[in-house]
């Protein structure tokens, strides 16, 4: 018969010098493959826990564990799943070391693992495997966690739920746990401290150690608790409760809402939860219409800005739209211009997902597309009903603008939003989607891009004495004050109270209308506009901080520095007629930041001139480095500023290269896969895309067939980099729409070299 060892064959001579040898030959011969020697002995009769534990600890010299009183911070440094990965319970926790109770003083493994968690000197106490056991789960208990959680608390505001039906009894059996009493108040207080903190948005996210609670204010995303994922559960659960979701059905995003009253104070909820590794993510966005003024005056735009936008407010028909990223404040602009037409002489009529403010004397309707109610079917059948202007929430697909386009070329006035980062990129945008470039020049009247900065407490802000960063010297006049963030009680010591809009008005003109149906670029297009005297973001924000109403680091959080020289001069208007100061910024490749020659070779790239001993780095602006002279000195002059888009997943490699182009010219953007390189084609507009094959997700392939397939993007340059250089591979890209094919390694020069190839290839075909 083989020789069965025990799971704990370390208690063999424990037990032996108890016992005897033929005993525990015995037990040995009568145990199934996972009984432990503990257990047998203790359910054989040979011995009790304590007797176990006294031979053990006389053993071991180690003491026995009173598990009576654990101190209560030992939750905070263990989570429950290390604590019961271990089998250990944790007893006391100071500065310097941590004692915990354990059966299996042997275990380096628990040692060293719980040592490196918590930072700390494991000292071990020795208790039996069913007292650790129970020990654990009254520890970690979720009532004990929710009670004491809440012990200290103020009860804070008067929470009560407004119930637009009854739940059924299925929900109610089921959800018996979450509606305990502690899980209800533990729901209530994070809600009302949210709501009462002018939080936007309350964020539950689960994590290996618990499930953190966090406000967005501002804005910017701010941790006010952490959970233990014992009461983490039942509190997700208790807030799919009250927004009518399934909390059986944790493996599939869910969409809710929910109805409270803070104070008597009635609010919405939107819910939205996730399913992720650690447990479900639980997003409720507040929407509070007694805290969010909805008018022009209460976005804080600058006088020409409300005028510009005032005038496209009053065109009778024809596009307006309002372009930004998620949480930029679209749908408030938006609610604010309906504000100001509305007049009660006119039939306004909005299609929305969903409904978030509820505005008298307009007709809203809320999208369902289960039961078939899009975008594009509430608009048609909203045209039958004679409106005036139309709100459309968001332009979504090629069917819903074709529509919108459509009602304003027929004397509807068509309000909506688009997800770009620019005003001049929604034309882009929109060309994707599939709408032709003369029916946007023939209906769209105007685009408004928007950013929300945040407003500097006007309790503590202070005049900043930092040096300002070289490549902000030119827009902010020398002596001009600035301000900076302090902190107080008023502003939570963040510095910031409350958010303004800042914006890029694009108004279509003649010449703007002109540019548009010609199938010109979004650069071209914001060219005009500028021309005609449109700012950008930046410069918006800019004025907003000369007159000290946000700071220099709030401005550059938000929006970035323009590469445009010629912007600068534009800088002496933004703050109302005080000039700039003199001299141009240097061109970006006109740095001192060099790339060594043994870098670049070790990720593959060759260099034409190594490194001296005077000079370790290399110049790739000296004649040493001309490139091919079949390309002549008059096509280097016209790539200079042209914009690239590198795509590749080695991040050392992507610097390499980036600074290799920039040391020649070529403004450049960056994407690390697939997904991130069709963003950055639409964001940055590249002249020509340099694009690895090998990417995670969506790889190069997919990307190139992605591009060729789009109107806008179906004659970018294409210039593929791979380390398969067989005829298969390289045969398959060109089939595909790719310009040029480079095989890694290659030498620095043959890159700019075969950019400039196709870039002028592309130029004079055009």
């Amino acid at each position: 018969m083989a020789h069965r060892l025990f799971p704990d064959e370390w208690m063999v001579p424990t037990i032996t010098a108890m016992l005897s040898p033929e005993v525990v030959a015995g037990l040995r011969a009568a145990a199934a493959p996972t009984s432990t020697l503990w257990e047998l002995t203790i359910a054989n009769g040979h011995a009790t826990d304590d007797q176990i534990l006294a031979a053990l600890s006389a053993r071991c010299r180690l003491k026995m564990a009173d598990l009576s009183k654990p101190d209560p911070r030992v939750k905070e440094v263990i989570p429950e799943a290390v604590a019961r990965r271990y089998r250990v319970v944790p007893l006391r926790v100071t500065d310097s070391y941590f004692e915990i109770a354990t059966s299996h003083p042997f275990d380096m493994d628990a040692e060293k693992g719980l040592a490196f968690a918590t930072g700390r000197e494991v000292r071990m106490l020795l208790a039996s495997p069913a007292k650790i056991a129970a020990a654990t789960d009254e520890l970690y208990r979720p009532e004990n966690v929710v009670e004491k959680l809440l012990e200290g608390m103020e009860a804070g505001a008067e929470v009560t739920q407004l119930e637009e039906e009854a739940p059924s009894e299925e929900i109610q059996v089921s959800a018996e746990e979450a509606s305990q009493r502690p899980v209800v108040r533990l729901v209530d207080l994070i809600l009302s401290e949210g709501i009462l903190s002018r939080a936007s948005d309350i964020h539950v996210e689960p994590e290996e150690g618990g499930f953190a609670v966090r406000y967005r204010i501002d804005g910017v995303l701010r941790q006010v608790m952490k959970i233990p994922r014992a009461a983490g559960f039942p509190l997700t659960s208790r807030i799919k409760i009250i927004s009518s979701l399934d909390i059986a059905d944790r493996l599939r995003p869910q969409d809710g809402r929910a109805r409270v009253a803070v104070n008597g104070v009635p609010v919405d909820l939107r819910v939205s939860t996730l399913p992720a590794s650690f447990g479900e993510k639980v997003v409720i966005r507040i929407l509070d219409s007694r805290a969010t003024a909805l008018s022009l005056d209460a976005l804080g735009l600058n006088a020409d800005e409300r005028a510009a936008i005032e005038a496209l407010l009053g065109h009778h028909e024809g596009v307006i739209l309002v372009t930004g990223p998620t949480g930029s404040g679209k749908t408030t602009t938006l609610y604010s211009a309906i504000r100001l037409i509305k007049t009660g002489k006119t039939n306004i009529v909005t299609v929305e997902d969903p409904v978030e403010y509820r505005i008298p004397g307009i007709v809203q309707v809320q999208v369902h597309e289960k039961a078939g109610l899009t975008f594009a079917s509430a608009l048609r059948s909203i045209l039958r009903q004679d409106p005036d202007v139309v709100l459309v929430g968001e332009i979504r697909d090629r069917e819903t603008a074709q529509i919108a386009l459509q009602a304003s070329l027929t004397g509807h006035l068509v309000l909506s939003t688009l997800h770009t980062n620019d005003a001049a990129n929604a034309v882009t945008r929109l060309v994707d989607i599939g709408m032709e470039p003369y029916k946007i020049a023939a209906s769209l009247r105007g685009v408004v891009a928007q950013r929300l900065m945040r407003k500097l407490c006007p309790a503590c802000k202070e005049v900043a004495v930092e040096v300002i960063p070289e490549k902000l010297a030119h827009w902010l006049p020398a002596g001009t004050p600035l301000y900076r963030a302090a902190g107080c009680s008023e502003c939570a010591m963040t510095g910031f109270r409350g958010r303004f809009s800042i914006v890029e008005v694009l108004t279509v003109t003649p010449e703007v209308e002109r540019a548009i149906g010609s199938g010109a670029t979004a650069d071209r297009i914001a060219e005009i506009a500028r021309s005609a005297g449109m700012r950008s973001l930046f410069e918006s924000g800019v004025a907003h901080v000369l007159r000290g109403e946000s700071s220099v680091d709030e401005l550059m959080r938000v929006v970035d520095v323009p590469f445009d020289e010629g912007a600068a001069s534009g800088a002496a208007t933004v703050a109302g007629g005080a000039p700039a100061q003199a001299g141009a910024p240097a061109p970006r490749g006109s740095g001192a930041a060099r790339v060594s020659a043994a870098s670049a070779a070790a990720l593959g790239i060759y260099l034409e001139e190594p490194a001296t001993e005077s000079s370790e780095r290399v110049d790739f602006v000296s004649e040493a480095f001309e490139l091919l002279d079949s390309i002549g000195k008059t096509s280097r002059l016209q790539q200079v500023r042209r914009k690239v888009l590198l795509v590749d997943d080695e991040d050392q490699l992507r610097r390499v290269m980036k600074d290799l182009l920039e040391r020649d010219g070529f403004q450049v953007a960056e994407a690390r896969d697939g997904v991130e390189a069709l963003d950055q084609v639409d964001r940055f507009g590249p002249d020509a895309i340099v694009l690895d094959l090998n990417l995670p997700g969506l790889d190069g392939y997919g990307v190139l067939s992605h591009l060729r397939s789009r109107p806008a993007t179906a004659h970018v340059p294409v210039v593929v980099l791979t380390a398969k250089g067989d005829e298969d591979n390289e045969v398959r890209v060109f089939e595909l729409g790719a310009d040029d094919f480079l095989t890694k390694p290659f030498r620095a020069r043959a890159l700019t070299a075969r950019l400039d190839v196709v870039l002028n290839r592309r130029h004079h075909s055009a």
